[in-house]
C-alpha cells in the first residue's frame, strides 16, 4: 500500500485505512507505540497496563463456539434472597 505523508497544521500525518487498522488490532482512540528502526517507522498497539482491559477486546478473544450458561453456586449460605 502506498499513501502520502500530509501536513496537518504544524504537524505531519498519515491516514490508515480501516482494514489495515483492523488487521493490526488497532481501533480509533487506541494508544499506540511509535518507533523508528533501521529507517522504518513502526506503529503497534501500546502494551496495556495490567487490569485495564476493554470489554470489546475481551469479547473478541472469546471462542466463536462459546455459549454462556447458568452457573449453580449451591444453596444460600447467609441472608441471600433468591
Amino acid at each position: 500500500m502506498v499513501t502520502r505523508l500530509q501536513k496537518w497544521g504544524n504537524s505531519q500525518g498519515l491516514r490508515f485505512p480501516r482494514d489495515l487498522l483492523r488487521r493490526a488490532s488497532i481501533a480509533v482512540g487506541d494508544e499506540v507505540e511509535i518507533s523508528a528502526r533501521r529507517g522504518e517507522i513502526v506503529v503497534k498497539p501500546a502494551v496495556r497496563t495490567r487490569g485495564k482491559y476493554r470489554l470489546a477486546d475481551l469479547m473478541a478473544r472469546m471462542p466463536a463456539h462459546y455459549r454462556p450458561g447458568e452457573e449453580d453456586w449451591g444453596k444460600p449460605v447467609g441472608k441471600e434472597v433468591w
